[in-house]
Order: structure tokens, then C-alpha cells, then sequence
């Protein structure tokens, strides 16, 4: 289920948290692009409960209904406020039938300045350099072109157009060598993902991070209690408004945010290992495990490769064999 800027409502909670449990594995799978799974599929109806939410408007579009959009932005930080950007491209995004041809991984995000989702690797983004001018990046690299806030969205869209005529064979902007997209690459922002209570004006907000992006049902109903959440990139949940106990209340969501696996074994035919069961966690270490060699999941941000192999795990190139791994890490 793609949630443009990750936004998603009490209300459509509750019906994830129904249609997992109805139809699914009864769990909540977040995604590295801010989006929400559900496995293990096997019982009819979903795609009505889906709909019945609001969260299929348009099944033309929907593969490439890909918009990132920094979480904290309006509630702590930032030089613009990019809410509701999301959601007027989602809009523009679904009204024009051309754009269904657009490659399911082609990645949308409007950046608040801070270079959070800048550095997602989106194939174009607004990035704000005042509250109300940005500039536009492709690929994750500067065009030098300057937008304001207010045509932020017609700018995104009119790249997504020109990229469906010229793209031949190319599934992302990163692949085109048509010098009239050169870009000039920007560094990489090592920005803190928001985790735990966070202040802001007038209250708190909350970083809530569920181990390996995994929500059950009751999870995803005690979060629908604070309001609106935003799902974020980086496989956590942001609750904008909150009072200061709300971990108490929650009962969870106190992980230490570092470790992170593919869903492995028994969920994947295609993993040697059940990485989450051989996971290790370790303060301080940020380590993705992956079943196989597609590395499903890896965050974007520097971590230890963890690669499942037959007796053990390549770790950054290294072999060692599973009674190592702790002690190698």
C-alpha cells in the first residue's frame, strides 16, 4: 500500500490492521520508501478493504504512486513546510493517464531542507533552500534550477512526463545519458532519523520504532489512538502530536535503531537463512541481514552488509561461519 509522504490516518490504520489480520500474516511490514505491506496473502477481500479506506485511488497508478516527503517537516526543523506537497502530486500524479507508464520504481520527494529524504535516492526532488524557494534534484544530484514552493508539484510532474518520452529502456533517471539531465552531485547528508519523544512547539512528537518495520495488528491499533502518523523511510513511524507519556502508553516502540533484515526464512523462498532469528543486535551497530545476494530492504544510509550464505554470513565480503557471527560484529 503506497502512502504518498507516508501519510496515513487512524482510520486507515484501523484498516490495515483489520485486512492483515483478515487476510494477511496479521503484521504490518513498513518499507524503505515509506510505504506498508502486508504478506502472506491467501484470503479474498483485500483489495475492497483497501479501497473502502481511500487507499487505492487509482489501481492505474498505482505502481508508481512513490512520493517521499521529510516527516518532521511542520512539526520540528526545516526551512519549509513540504505538508500536503505529497499528497496535491499524488493528485496531479493519478489525473494524468500518461504517468501509469511510469517504471514502479521511480521515486518522487519534496525535501524540507534538512537533506533527509534528499539522500533516499529519489529520481526527483524538491529540496527547499528557504521557505519558499527549493531546487531541484535529479538523481540525487543538483540541476540548478530553482522552484518555488507553489510550483513544486508541476515541476516534479513535468520531469515525470519528459522522462516517459525520452527513457527508451531506462527505468530510472540515473540511467539516462542525455546530457540535458547532467547534474551536479551533492554530498550526502548523514541525517539522525527521529526517534523517541520529540520536543516541539507546544507538545511532543514521537519516533516510534517497531522492530525490523514489523507492526502487528494491536500495534497499528494503539498507534491509530494518537491521530495520524507518517510512515518514514527508514522503516519507523512519526506521530506528529502526542503527550509526553506516550511510550507508556504505546507499550512499545523502545528498539535500538541500527539492526535491519530482509524478511528471510519461512517468508522467503528465495532466503538460505532466517536472518531475523540471527540477527545481532548491539548498540551502536548498524547492520542489514539479508537472505540472499538482492539485499531486500538495505537502508540507504552506511551500515554492515550481512549476506546469508550455506553455514554462515558474508560480512562486507568476509565469510564467517554462524557460531562467529556475534563475535564478528
Amino acid at each position: 500500500m503506497r502512502l504518498p509522504g507516508g501519510t496515513i490516518s487512524a482510520a486507515q490504520l484501523h484498516a490495515l490492521a483489520d485486512a492483515a489480520e483478515a487476510c494477511g500474516d496479521g503484521d504490518l511490514h513498513l518499507t524503505s520508501r515509506g510505504n506498508v505491506q502486508l504478506r502472506g496473502v491467501t484470503r479474498p477481500s483485500l483489495a475492497a478493504r483497501l479501497a473502502d479506506a481511500g487507499l487505492l485511488p487509482s489501481p492505474s497508478h498505482e505502481r508508481v504512486r512513490n512520493v517521499l516527503a521529510s516527516p518532521l517537516s511542520g512539526v520540528r526543523g526545516g526551512l519549509a513546510d513540504v505538508r500536503g506537497l505529497a499528497g496535491a502530486l499524488d493528485f496531479a500524479l493519478c489525473s494524468a493517464p500518461e504517468l501509469a507508464a511510469l517504471p514502479g520504481r521511480f521515486l518522487f520527494a519534496f525535501d524540507d531542507g534538512r537533506g533527509d529524504v534528499a539522500g533516499e535516492g529519489a529520481d526527483v526532488c524538491w529540496r527547499a533552500l528557504d521557505s519558499g524557494t527549493g531546487t531541484l534534484l535529479l538523481a540525487g544530484g543538483d540541476t540548478g534550477r530553482r522552484v518555488a514552493r507553489a510550483d513544486a508539484v508541476a515541476a516534479l510532474i513535468e520531469v515525470a512526463l519528459e522522462f516517459c518520452r525520452i527513457r527508451g529502456s531506462a527505468w530510472r533517471v540515473a540511467e539516462l545519458d542525455d546530457p540535458a539531465w547532467r547534474r551536479t552531485p551533492v554530498p550526502r547528508v548523514e541525517v539522525s532519523v527521529p526517534v523517541g519523544l520529540i520536543e516541539r512547539d507546544g507538545g511532543f512528537a514521537a519516533g516510534v520504532v517497531p522492530r525490523f518495520g514489523q507492526l502487528s495488528a494491536a500495534q497499528a491499533r494503539a498507534l491509530a489512538e494518537f491521530g495520524t502518523a507518517l510512515v518514514t523511510p527508514w522503516k519507523t513511524v512519526v506521530l506528529p502530536d502526542v503527550p509526553a507519556d506516550v511510550f507508556e502508553r504505546l507499550g512499545f516502540g523502545g528498539e535500538a535503531l541500527g539492526t535491519t533484515a530482509c524478511i528471510g526464512r519461512p517468508g522467503c523462498a528465495k532466503s538460505r537463512a532466517d536472518v531475523r532469528a540471527d540477527a545481532v543486535f548491539r548498540p551502536g551497530l548498524r547492520a542489514h541481514f539479508s537472505g540472499c545476494e538482492r539485499r531486500c530492504g538495505k537502508p540507504s544510509r552506511s551500515h554492515v552488509d550481512v549476506v546469508a550464505e550455506a553455514g554462515g554470513y558474508r560480512i562486507d565480503g568476509r565469510w564467517v561461519p554462524l557460531d562467529e557471527l556475534k563475535g564478528n560484529l
